[in-house]
């Protein structure tokens, strides 16, 4: 990799907007309730964001793994595997059905180390969203890119880990249908969440992929659920891949600084997300 000219793309900004409309909050709320956090007749819950003003690239300009190429905002990251890292997310105002939401994004940082199986790739994205009103969240999304595997795929998981105590427990079914909903609400085509012969051949996964924003979007609402309210800040990371096929828990509890611990766990009961939120 050339570092220095990936780091080049620092400071590049783009904005997309978009509109919340019934039809989206009503698919949204039809995918995840009962497991949102309380929200007005006339606000957006938690997360919608998430679904609006997403990259709609042609298919000629998808790469291999259904993302778009990369090379116009995103810097050209010669490493061809993908994912959501983690983040943090300050949420200020609600969204409200009706708005013309604006998102105005930065690339803040680009950065490279070695791993355990190989380099790795780390951009991160600043997000500002607004509406009418104001600025309604804050966020920076932190993608990591890494080579393709030479692994086969590995054996599902087996029970190893006890589940940690929790002071609300949420268990969520992680099926090939709630993947698919998710991907459609947010034009989502990398195929590690719905191509099972793409993601156990060519990525070395062990089934179908749950979304990194699909776990954050639980750990938001919990947290929110938990402390009785929704502006809140939620710094979040990626400890392992959620495979599907069996249900998951979302867990969050109170900490003694006044903090929530918010964490997801696999089948496994191995940490596979965690977070810390705090009052904004």
């Amino acid at each position: 990799m050339d570092i220095d000219h990936l780091r080049s793309w620092i400071g590049r900004t783009e904005e997309a907007s978009d509109l919340v409309t019934p039809r989206l909050i009503a698919s949204y709320v039809a995918t995840f309730a009962p497991h949102l956090a309380h929200f007005s007749a006339s606000d957006a819950p938690l997360a919608l964001h998430w679904c609006l003003a997403p990259s709609i690239a042609p298919m000629s300009a998808l790469g291999n793994d259904g993302h778009p190429a990369k090379g116009d905002f995103l810097p050209p990251v010669p490493l061809p595997r993908r994912m959501w890292a983690g983040g943090s997310i300050e949420t200020l105002a609600p969204l409200r059905e009706g708005d013309l939401v604006t998102r105005r994004s930065r690339i803040g940082d680009v950065t490279a180390k070695d791993g355990r199986t190989g380099p790795l790739c780390f951009v991160a994205v600043d997000h500002e969203i607004s509406t009418p009103r104001g600025l309604a969240l804050r966020e920076r999304h932190n993608i990591v890119y890494r080579e393709a595997s030479s692994l086969p795929a590995a054996a599902p998981a087996t029970p190893t880990a006890e589940p940690q105590p929790a002071d609300l427990s949420w268990t969520v079914e992680a099926g090939p249908v709630l993947l698919f909903r998710y991907s459609a609400l947010t034009f989502n085509g990398h195929r590690i969440h719905y191509d099972l012969p793409y993601v156990t051949q060519e990525e070395g996964y062990a089934g179908l992929v749950v979304h990194g924003p699909i776990q954050a979007t639980l750990m938001l609402n919990i947290a929110a659920t938990l402390a009785g309210r929704s502006t809140l800040r939620l710094d979040y990371r990626g400890v392992s891949p959620l495979v599907a096929g069996t249900a998951f828990r979302v867990k969050a509890e109170r900490q003694d600084d006044g903090s929530i611990r918010t964490w997801t766990e696999g089948a496994d009961g191995r940490l596979r997300m965690e977070g810390t939120a705090r009052l904004a």
